[in-house]
């Protein structure tokens, strides 16, 4: 048999589908812990000098085969009336750096007077990343307060929240002076994408962890009392939460290569298992196992914005038809996954679509999980442009890749009623109504759709044999987007098509991309433009990953009954 087609971008890229894909085997999360389990990652605390008002530094080191990373960590004292989650804030709880190596006491010295400032500090290339973290600040005073009465937390306020702490930023890629990536990226452990910021945030969840501990302990000495200690099942519950808006937005727009990547990789995935002639019983075991710990994280999932509220409706819906198609079809067919995406497809929702592709891969680690290393993305040689392509091979591939772009009337106000411009207050990219407020001038090329279909009008006139860089010497000013009609030619998912300035663009779509690219689950919009998410809730803490708790976690066991908690 041949091999089945890969997706058609028409399909994949649209901005409705790419803001319902779920995490996967690529996801960047699991690909760092199965490999630090495969590799026998050794952690270590090295560090830890807080006081009784959680003030002071502690260090976290991992030694891979190679090489060693240490977080250093800044706790900090911080009055509520200077928590923020806002990028323009300038204090936090917590702050961290991500070492290469182990630091001395001179780094931990020279770092404290640059990590707890952030923006306002720089650091030097032996940082591989900058970050912070603020409390929640209930979830925290409960989880204190409990254990230093002697009791453990209770159990259902800790799945609501979720975490002890969320990031406000994870910075890396030569932010603040910290290394380039190009300094890092033939590194086997850091060769798939955001792999360095996975191990600062996965290293950051232990020292919350310790933290809480840490300041219950001191309160109970306060009062004469022993304090309790953490489970270890309610301490692996907790992740690292994150509040997520505008900023990463762009992203997806901005690095076209990059995006094309990691797509291309999952639907290269996609492809291959629905290319399979057929599936062994251990692969069917696992799948359907897998199917019915996913189902926990769907019932559990919860979301106070209408549209996910709706997509949870259909989701759900959705797991009712697959457990009416399971029971009909046992997956000992021709094409097992082939016909059970189509017919996903063809009886689901977007979101139960893009479910369903995401656990077809589950069984297929030695399948899957090589094309990691084929996410990450060297910009140099794509970017040239061709001037020596003619005008009709532009005009084609305009045509082929922004049909949907060709046939909007750009000149009605819904179709650009948005403008994406970078705010001087805040610092962060917003989403501005053009027609109501004054933010046209400063308006960043995030529109691909428009330009590319303006550039297609300003061809109308020359002829077929004209090579383009003639062309661009008459028209300098649409240069950025036949660059990028070149880019998408040779990289065919590095494109969203759909318009992103019109009155219905919905940022989250691009949010819940990337993030789930990065492995999060459960997505709480709180708007239309950003999305609160928790990262590893539920994956084995650092002195207990080992092969076999390594690459599953992201989904929930499967319990009989759930315990009560301590009362």
């Amino acid at each position: 048999m041949t091999d089945i087609p890969r997706r058609n971008p028409n399909l994949v890229m649209r901005l409705a589908r790419l803001g319902s894909i779920h995490q996967s085997r690529l996801s960047f999360m699991r690909v760092l812990t199965r490999r630090m389990a495969k590799e026998g990652w050794r952690f270590e605390r090295t560090d830890f000098a807080v006081n009784d008002a959680g003030e002071g530094h502690a260090v976290y080191t991992a030694h891979g085969p190679d090489r060693s990373y240490s977080l250093i960590a800044y706790a900090h004292d911080l009055p509520p009336e200077k928590r923020s989650d806002r990028v323009i804030a300038d204090a936090w709880d917590a702050t961290f750096t991500l070492f290469d190596g182990i630091p001395t006491a001179d780094d931990i010295q020279r770092l404290s007077q640059n990590i707890p400032v952030q923006e306002a500090g720089r650091v030097s290339g032996t940082e591989l990343s900058v970050s912070r973290a603020n409390r929640s600040v209930r979830l925290w005073e409960h989880v204190v307060s409990r254990l230093a009465d002697g009791r453990q937390p209770d159990a259902a306020q800790i799945e609501a929240v979720g975490y002890l702490m969320r990031t406000t930023a994870v910075y890396g890629s030569g932010k603040l002076g910290a290394a380039d990536r190009e300094m890092i990226a033939d590194r086997p452990e850091f060769r798939a994408p955001f792999q360095v910021e996975m191990l600062s945030v996965y290293l950051t969840r232990w020292f919350v962890l310790d933290l809480v501990q840490h300041m219950a302990n001191r309160r109970a000495s306060a009062a004469g009392q022993k304090a309790a200690t953490l489970s270890l099942d309610l301490a692996r519950s907790m992740g690292i939460g994150n509040s997520t808006g505008l900023g990463m937005a762009p992203f997806l727009l901005n690095h076209p290569v990059l995006f094309n990547n990691w797509v291309a990789a999952r639907e290269n995935a996609i492809q291959a298992v629905c290319s399979l002639d057929s599936a062994s019983t251990e692969e069917r075991a696992l799948f359907h196992a897998l199917v019915e710990r996913s189902k926990q994280t769907i019932a559990t999932w919860h979301s106070e914005h209408q549209i996910q509220i709706e997509k949870l409706v259909e989701l759900r819906s959705d797991v009712e038809k697959l457990d009416e198609y399971l029971g009909q079809n046992d997956l000992t067919g021709p094409r097992p996954w082939y016909n059970l995406y189509k017919w996903a497809e063809n009886s689901l929702s977007l979101e139960g679509q893009e479910w369903i592709a995401s656990l077809i891969l589950e069984p297929y680690g030695t399948l899957v999980d090589p094309l990691a290393e084929e996410m990450a993305a060297d910009n140099t040689a794509t970017f040239r442009i061709a001037g020596a392509m003619t005008i009709a091979d532009l005009r084609g591939l305009l045509k082929d890749i922004y049909a949907w772009a060709l046939e909007i009337d750009w000149d009605a106000p819904n179709n650009k009623a948005r403008a994406w411009y970078v705010s001087e207050e805040k610092l962060e990219p917003r989403l501005g109504e053009r027609f109501e407020e004054p933010v046209e001038q400063y308006e960043q090329p995030l529109a691909p759709g428009r330009d590319a279909a303006l550039l297609y009008k300003a061809l109308a006139h020359w002829p077929d044999e004209t090579h383009v860089a003639d062309f661009l010497l008459r028209h300098p000013e649409h240069r950025h987007m036949l660059r990028r009609a070149q880019i998408v030619g040779r990289a065919p998912y590095a494109e969203i098509r759909d318009n992103t300035i019109s009155d219905r663009v919905l940022p989250i779509d691009m949010l819940r991309c990337k993030l789930a690219f990065f492995g999060a689950t459960q997505f709480d919009p709180r708007s239309d433009r950003w999305v609160r998410i928790c990262m590893y809730g539920g994956a084995p803490l650092p002195f207990e990953l080992d092969h076999a708790n390594a690459d599953f976690w992201v989904f929930p066991e499967i319990e009989p009954q759930r315990q009560e908690s301590v009362a």
